[in-house]
């Protein structure tokens, strides 16, 4: 029996959400779909009856549990004008919502994904055997993606409303660039996305799939640049693109012109990968003007280092401030994140496919990807759980590693979202349910109760 890909608009409107065992994703989608719809809360406002972390709780020097308080916020003009403590006063004149005495905790951020390929909203597409490796697969895509481009503003916009209804209000997506689409996806993503831009934050990679150099694909890069991708992107600079110093040195010469940042998915490990690292970081040395808009994807090479290389590359990468991306095991492999994280390197996750033709694995979940980093690592403490947040928010927690509350403070964007959980460390290791998600003050995903001022 063969299986034939319906990938037509019709089928993709009609069909239910297909999400395979993936559980209670539907509903989640579907809740944060009529919230898009119908639901914003005004501009400035009051969220009273929440729980903020305020400390850790210690015994003989070791962390034993979190410390919180109920408080409420204000919300002025996307951001977080004031923290009231639980009995203070409240501002007269505002809208006042009631957080149900639920945690409050910064929203996520999805730092890896490809929502331009995703099959997510339509019908099953039943996976195949790789044939061809890598290689394999982009010939595949030259058939594949084109029968997509009528529905993939719908289907970008599918996946971006589960991601919204499990926290996450903020995604950097790949996109492809290449001989056979050209520009198109970044064109479709960068509309679709700007339709959310009140309950949705973003960012483009213009991802050139088959080959940056070797696929001539160059002035094409520059075009999706011009389009409104916000990075450039490369692939595996030796494996597949043909010439390591070539491949950099043009890459990191569109993000320099251009003035845009760098987002390479490096996946091939060893010598030649670590040789990519630090050519790139050699650029962002002589270019400082790159600090801070560097991101290597995956990094796998950063797996055959010895601790002290790693030690080494780490110190050099936190001190330009290059960030990795990692979705974390892929294929069997563990990265070493926690020497990352010791010498002060950024480190973000992403949930990179979801149902696709490359992986039907993908859940749209960060908050999944900070208690398997907790799980892989051995981060089993209160502690550990509660710091591994930082994983699935892209960096900010309540409390930072002294225990200190350094969110929210005035001034932070009101990205945040309501669990049901007494701490970080409940949240992250019973996977609290997302009850109200907001991105810049504006209800994104779930619900919140009127209350009585």
């Amino acid at each position: 029996m063969t299986h034939s890909i319906d990938l037509s608009r019709r089928s993709l409107l009609t069909a239910t959400v297909a999400v395979g065992a993936l559980g209670a994703m539907p509903a989640l989608a579907e809740q944060a779909k009529a919230t898009q719809a119908k639901a914003t809360l005004a501009p400035d406002y009051v969220l009273k009856n929440i729980v903020l972390e305020t400390g850790y709780a210690r015994e003989a020097g070791e962390v034993i549990g979190t410390l919180t308080q109920k408080a409420a916020i204000v919300v002025r003009q996307g951001k977080i004008a004031a923290v009231i403590p639980d009995g203070g006063a409240l501002p007269v004149g505002l809208a006042v919502r009631d957080g149900g005495g639920m945690l409050l905790l910064p929203s996520f951020r999805d730092m890896h994904i490809h929502l331009d390929k995703t099959f997510y909203g339509g019908p099953w597409v039943p996976p195949r055997k790789r044939k061809g490796g890598i290689a394999g697969q982009i010939k595949l895509e030259n058939t594949l993606l084109p029968k997509m481009l009528p529905t993939l503003e719908e289907r970008a916009s599918k996946l971006v409303e589960l991601l919204q209804g499990n926290g996450t209000t903020f995604a950097r997506s790949q996109c492809n660039v290449d001989p056979v689409i050209g520009t198109k996806h970044v064109e479709l993503l960068r509309h679709a996305l700007e339709q959310r831009n009140a309950t949705f934050g973003h960012e483009i990679v213009a991802f050139p799939q088959h080959g940056l150099v070797s696929a001539n694909l160059i002035p094409t890069m520059r075009a999706a640049m011009a389009a409104g991708a916000t990075h450039v992107g490369g692939i595996d600079p030796t494996a597949v693109d043909g010439g390591m110093e070539k491949s950099v040195d043009a890459m990191m010469d569109i993000a320099i012109t251009m003035k845009k940042g760098v987002d390479i998915h490096l996946h091939e490990p060893g010598a030649s990968g670590i040789a990519a690292i630090r050519r790139i970081a050699d650029t962002v040395e002589r270019e400082p003007s790159l600090k801070g808009k560097v991101t290597l994807s995956h990094s796998f090479s950063l797996m055959s280092l010895s601790e002290p290389e790693l030690a080494e590359l780490a110190t050099r990468l936190a001190a330009l401030d290059i960030s990795v991306a990692s979705t974390l095991p892929f294929g069997g492999r563990i990265m070493p994140i926690p020497g990352l994280l010791a010498k002060g390197v950024k480190v973000y996750t992403g949930t990179d496919s979801v149902m696709d033709h490359w992986s039907v694995f993908g859940s749209g979940d960060v908050l999944e990807k900070a208690k398997l980093a907790c799980q892989l690592y051995g981060w089993s403490d209160e502690y550990g759980i509660s710091q591994s947040l930082k994983i699935a928010t892209g960096g900010p927690t309540s409390l930072n590693a002294a225990g200190e509350q350094v969110w929210p403070k005035p001034g932070d964007a009101a990205d945040m979202v309501l669990v049901p959980a007494s701490c970080s460390a409940e949240a992250v290791a019973r996977q609290a349910p997302r009850k109200a998600v907001f991105h810049g003050g504006n209800l994104a995903a779930g619900a919140l109760p009127d209350a009585v001022a």
